[in-house]
């Protein structure tokens, strides 16, 4: 037995190989961003997968398999019937009510039988014998009159009002390697048929045109208005064949009726020149139209890239600002108000603190040492006041950021349908935030007091720093970070100010000027970088939203489809 010539045989260099690597990757395009483009674009990548899996593959891979021949046309005009005539048997059932034709009929010789019953074409479909088949199935009917080598499949209406219907419609005719379109006298003009006709030719499909249900009067006038709209739309190859309106006989159309085109479609079963011509003709057409049709899930792509680095811009600038927020709050002494500066005044004593200070600072060891080392209950009340105040900027900060990302996403084509249904989630900070925020605050706090306790180290200044305790050493330290001018005025500025002088004069007499310098810096470097770690978490609540693969599928797309082009070489 010879077995089956191939595309490999014909054409050298793995096309199908290359096909299916294109395939895949149009089946794994990202499309998950609502942008303009998208819907469009998951439509064009499901017709070609559908149209490689139905179609280009099997048929690459058996050239000589019988030719598939899909009935296709508007809603009641005529296919079932038309299909029962020309094969001279009741194998589908014409629907009075409509939508009809919900499973398509695939009819074939008894030769043919095993080219059909497996998965080799339309694997979508589940194959039924002897019966109808459900929604997503496909009857086989194998018929002795028909001969071999060719097929008939009757589809669903194009214009059914059931989408699903349309859709299989669509799919079946891509699977084809004749189309015969079925319309009347009445309907030829319609939009939707025209739509699918179009498509036919921009993808060089064989086609042939049966006119159906035309008054003999007519039949010459209306027969040359469709030629002429076919040859306008790029079909003037497509073979028109005039049905004159006659009464049925046992339901089907009388023999002279449909005699031209049975005679057509069987000559194409016993010539195989003729046959290969159809199949070169639509083979060759279907692998033309998909660098166009690719290149549109492409744009989609790059458009789903484009979109996904402006909702990543947006969250990034909302979240930067908060950063620059929470440095403004700690350099400009906004952190010393209130409570905290209630506090530390408590803590060093101000007043009495201050007058010493101008006429004898050289006494006040003894003094700040009390402020130190004696007084637990003021130090942990700034060490409270100190904590609660940079987790209130934090958390300030970060609710803005997270109302100004949401924000910025609703103008964004993609941003709201990310958002839909975590509105209330987002356009704050995160539940857990607090409790992060007090972790990371305690986290610098115990920071900096290994700041001291490693600045204090050695053998001069471990005694001095035993003198004022590390606790102590380290609050000063903390409030030195914070004390800026730019956000205090008034008596504010000599109080906080002031004293934070005079505890800085303390902390050198200990460490000296150029260490206590670092002290601070170190502590408000380790700051800034607790705070990064925070926004980022909450950052990573949008960015998580985003899909991030559309680079890599563009790529992957853009390198199927140059193996494609290379393989067609």
């Amino acid at each position: 037995m010879t077995a089956p010539r191939t595309a490999a045989d014909a054409r050298p260099g793995g096309l199908p190989e290359a096909l299916q690597a294109l395939r895949d990757a149009v089946a794994g395009a990202p499309l998950d961003l609502a942008t303009p483009e998208r819907d469009a674009a998951r439509r064009a990548a499901k017709a070609v997968v559908d149209q490689v899996d139905d179609y280009l593959l099997p048929r690459l891979r058996d050239l000589d398999a019988p030719l598939l021949t899909v009935v296709g046309g508007s809603t009641g005009a005529g296919k079932s019937t038309l299909v029962n005539s020309v094969v001279g048997a009741d194998v589908t059932t014409p629907g009075v009510l409509r939508p009809t034709t919900r499973a398509p009929v695939l009819v074939c010789a008894p030769a043919d039988a095993a080219a059909f019953s497996g998965d080799r074409v339309l694997p979508g479909l589940a194959r039924t014998t002897g019966g109808d088949a459900g929604p997503g199935g496909l009857r086989l009917q194998v018929l002795d009159r028909l001969p071999a080598g060719l097929a008939l499949l009757d589809a669903p209406d194009v214009d059914s009002v059931v989408e699903a219907n349309r859709d299989l419609a669509g799919q079946l005719l891509a699977a084809a390697d004749l189309w015969v379109f079925v319309t009347t006298a009445a309907r030829y003009a319609d939009a939707v048929p025209w739509d699918l006709l179009r498509t036919a030719a921009e993808r060089g499909t064989a086609l042939a045109v049966v006119l159906d249900r035309v008054p003999p009067e007519a039949a010459r006038e209306v027969g040359d208005d469709l030629r002429g709209m076919l040859a306008r739309a790029g079909l003037s190859s497509a073979r028109l064949f005039v049905v004159p309106e006659q009464p049925l006989v046992g339901g089907r159309l009388p023999d002279d009726a449909v005699a031209e085109l049975r005679g057509w479609l069987h000559a194409l079963a016993a010539d195989a020149g003729q046959r290969a011509a159809v199949v070169r003709q639509t083979l060759a057409g279907a692998l033309d139209s998909l660098e166009g049709r690719v290149d549109e899930v492409v744009r989609a792509v790059t458009a789903q890239e484009v979109a996904a680095g402006q909702l990543r811009d947006a969250a990034a600038a909302a979240y930067e600002r908060a950063r620059d927020g929470v440095d403004e709050g700690v350099q400009s002494g906004t952190l010393l108000r209130g409570e905290v500066l209630a506090r530390w005044q408590e803590f060093v004593g101000t007043g009495e603190w201050m007058r010493s200070l101008q006429s004898q600072v050289g006494r006040l060891r003894d003094r700040v040492t009390a402020a130190l080392r004696g007084r637990p209950t003021p130090a942990a009340d700034l060490e409270v006041a100190l904590s609660s105040s940079v987790e209130q900027l934090l958390r300030a900060e970060a609710d803005a950021a997270a109302e100004r990302t949401a924000t910025a996403w609703r103008a964004l084509p993609s941003g709201p349908a990310l958002l839909a249904g975590r509105e209330r989630e987002l356009e704050a900070a995160s539940a857990g935030f607090d409790e992060a925020a007090a972790v990371q605050v305690r986290g610098w706090q115990g920071h900096v007091l290994d700041l001291v306790r490693e600045q204090g180290a050695g053998k001069r200044t471990t005694a001095r720093l035993a003198s004022y305790g590390v606790n102590g050493a380290g609050l000063v330290v903390m409030v030195a970070v914070f004390a800026q001018t730019g956000g205090l005025t008034g008596g504010e500025v000599a109080v906080a100010g002031g004293t934070t002088a005079l505890g800085q004069r303390v902390l050198e007499a200990v460490f000296g000027d150029a260490a206590v310098r670092q002290l601070a810096a170190d502590a408000r470097a380790d700051l800034g970088v607790r705070t990064d770690r925070l926004l980022g978490a909450e950052r990573e609540r949008f960015e998580a939203l985003v899909p991030d693969a559309a680079h890599l599928g563009a790529a992957q797309l853009r390198h199927a489809l140059a193996g494609f082009r290379e393989a067609r070489r």
